[in-house]
Formats: C-alpha cells, structure tokens, sequence
C-alpha cells in the first residue's frame, strides 16, 4: 500500500457503518471507532449487523479498530467498581473480536497524585489479564501512550511518559502488548517524538495516532497547526520500517481528506 492508502482516520462514536460507507466513498482502508455510547453502544450489535459489518469490510479491503474509552479508569482500585473495569475491558475484546478488529486501544488509568502506587498496580494486573485474555482469544491490544496534565491539575493519565510507559511494556511481551504511538501526545513531554521512538523502536507499533498541538497541553489541532515536525516524524517512522497505518485524530471530514493529502506531501 501506499502511504496515502496507510492512512486512516478515528471516526469517535460515528455509526460505524456511516463511517464505513465514507470510508468506501473517500478510499480510507483503516477507522477506529468508539463503541461506549450512541450507535455504536456495545449492547446495540445484533448478529445480524455484525456480519453486515464484517462483510462490509471484507469485501472493501477495510480495517477496523476498537478504541476504548480513556475515561474509564483502568486504575480503579474501589470495591465493585474494579470488576466492573475488568468487564468492561473483556467486553471490549469480545467486541472487537466478533467485529473482526484488527486492533483494540486500551489505556493505562489514570491516578490522583497522592495514590501512584496502589494505582498503578492495579493499572498493570488489570491490563495484564486483559492482554492474557485477548491473546487466547485472538485480539491485539494497542496500549496508547495518553497525555501530559498540567502540574496541579488533580488526575494526570499513566503512560504518558517513556518512563511511564516502559513498565508496562516490560511487564508484558509484543505480542500481548502492542502499542498505539499518539504522537501529539508525545510531543507534550520532554521525551518527544524521537525519544519515544528511541526507547520503543517500532516492534510493538500497531498504529501511530495523528494530531498537532504547540507543546503546551492537550488539543488536537490539524497537522501544520502546530509545532510537531512531521516530516521528521515520517522521515523516523519510515526509515526505521514502519509498515503499518496512521489514524488521523482530528478535524472535520472534509478537514481530513484536506490533511491526508498535506501529510503524504510532508513525507516527502
């Protein structure tokens, strides 16, 4: 495929079947979608709209992701609510699994500074059996690397620095642990674009996640709006051998197919 055909785009809690079929009609091979609320609601898919689904993609070529909600605190620690966590993360495969996923983004959890360490325990046991459970089953898991909070905000996301993120990816082998690489995420720490890819490489990437942002906080602005160096980026990523896709974050749809075209230009 070409560049151009590697990059895709997050359709968020868009009727996965309105996306695909704009997906079909703007040549997109790859979509990740939210299945928490709205259309998409994971108690909303009949058999029946599954294999029309899985046909869909099928016969057009089409990949799809389960991107699961970074809300839902995968470092909960309270009676009750901790099972709930696990159900919904095993929820989230089976999902993805009998929609014929070929990914699922999972996130760390988030802490509130004064608990790092019962949160983060609980944050790598939880994803620890979930990566378990989705490698007997056949799903990938994709953990992506979340966003820097301000200093005195009151949460702040996990595995959003190198360091971070590492224990995680020690914890677990490539194969139950892939990575989603969301690199206007990155460029908000000092570790950076490079120096996230200097610790990973790209052995674990199964997406590599698209916004622009000037450094500062979290806003997903549209590539070329921001201070990320994206030829850079595409300079690292291909000369390494990435292979895989790209998932725009950000934008109208008319927004979208307007970036891809810029991006491909800034890969030179």
């Amino acid at each position: 495929m070409t560049l151009r055909d590697r990059i895709g785009f997050d359709a968020g809690g868009t009727k996965l079947e309105d996306a695909l079929d704009w997906a079909i009609a703007n040549e997109f091979y790859f979509l990740d979608f939210n299945a928490d609320s709205g259309p998409n609601h994971m108690e909303s898919w009949s058999m029946e709209r599954i294999m029309a689904v899985r046909e869909t993609c099928e016969r057009n070529g089409i990949s799809i992701g389960l991107h699961t909600l970074s809300a839902v605190n995968i470092a909960e620690t309270s009676p009750y609510v901790s099972r709930a966590v696990d159900d919904y993360l095993r929820a989230s495969v089976d999902l993805a699994n009998n929609l014929g996923c070929q990914w699922t983004v999972v996130h760390a959890g988030y802490h509130f500074s004064g608990d790092v360490p019962p949160r983060h325990k609980a944050s790598l046991e939880r994803l620890q059996r979930i990566a378990k459970y989705a490698a007997d089953t056949g799903a990938r898991l994709l953990l992506e690397n979340l966003n820097f909070e301000p200093e005195h905000a009151e949460i702040h996301y996990m595995a959003h620095t190198v360091e971070e993120t590492l224990s995680y990816f020690d914890a677990m082998s490539p194969a139950e642990l892939g990575w989603a690489f969301t690199v206007n995420h990155s460029h908000l720490v000092p570790d950076g674009v490079q120096g996230f890819l200097d610790a990973f490489g790209i052995e674990r990437i199964g997406e590599v996640r698209l916004a622009d942002n000037t450094g500062e906080y979290e806003v997903h602005m549209i590539p070329g709006q921001g201070t990320i160096d994206f030829s850079a980026m595409f300079r690292r990523l291909e000369s390494d051998g990435y292979k895989g896709h790209y998932s725009m974050a950000y934008g109208s749809l008319d927004e979208k197919i307007a970036s891809r075209d810029w991006l491909v230009s800034q890969a030179g």
